[in-house]
């Protein structure tokens, strides 16, 4: 009739898809994050006419040497440089500055910024990928992608001790097989017992967890 242990071996899957669920759960608010950062952009610009009157365009369209008209609360869309107005700026954001940043002509401006009390007409000099919040969200997507010499060491560390737990299995069932009398299912019991046990599940799912949070949660913070 042999013996019942399908659980401990239903558990274990179990266990080890709730892990990769967990994980992949974390990527994907990493690149929610990644979203959030993309929606700090305006989706239309006041552009000045050469007639000194604004024209609202969409942020595409803008080009670099175009001049345009930021009005007080409202985000700048897109890298330049203060021509006329003084206000102060949050950017915290983009780079963690807490407090408001005062900003007069000939200082430089960030897109996705939120400009404060003031008008400023801004000279765009950076736009899409080579605007700030752009190069931020490719660095945040690289740290994502990347793998540090900790992950290498931990992943080739995991591979082994995978290889070490399979082998222990492998000799568990031939020792019990072969010197003892005891039968199949016995043999087979403790082998995925130790298999289970041995088997470094945690370390491979704990590095790629880590990693994926702590690039979320850096993203959120600016």
């Amino acid at each position: 009739e042999g013996q019942v242990f399908f659980w401990e071996l239903a558990t274990l899957v179990d266990i080890m898809l709730i892990g990769h669920y967990i994980e992949m759960k974390s990527v994907m608010s990493a690149s929610r994050a990644l979203e959030e950062l993309a929606k700090l952009m305006p989706s239309e610009a006041h552009v000045v006419q050469e007639d000194g009157s604004t024209k609202d365009v969409p942020l595409e369209e803008l080009q670099k040497g175009f001049k345009v008209l930021v009005k007080p609360g409202e985000k700048i869309p897109a890298d330049g440089l203060v021509l006329e107005g003084k206000s102060s700026v949050n950017e915290s954001l983009m780079t963690g500055e807490s407090k408001p940043v005062s900003k007069q002509p000939d200082d430089e401006v960030i897109g996705g910024s939120i400009n404060g009390e003031g008008s400023l007409t801004v000279e765009v000099n950076r736009t899409g990928k080579d605007s700030f919040l752009s190069q931020v969200i490719d660095l945040v997507r690289q740290a994502q992608e990347s793998k540090s010499r900790t992950q290498d060491l931990a992943n080739r560390a995991a591979f082994w001790l995978t290889m070490i737990a399979l082998g222990a299995g492998a000799l568990t069932f031939f020792a019990w097989t072969f010197f003892t009398t005891e039968d199949f299912v016995f043999a087979l019991e403790r082998t995925v017992t130790v298999m289970v046990i041995a088997c470094p599940h945690a370390l491979g799912l704990a590095v790629p967890l880590v990693v994926a949070v702590s690039t979320s949660l850096a993203a959120q913070n600016g």
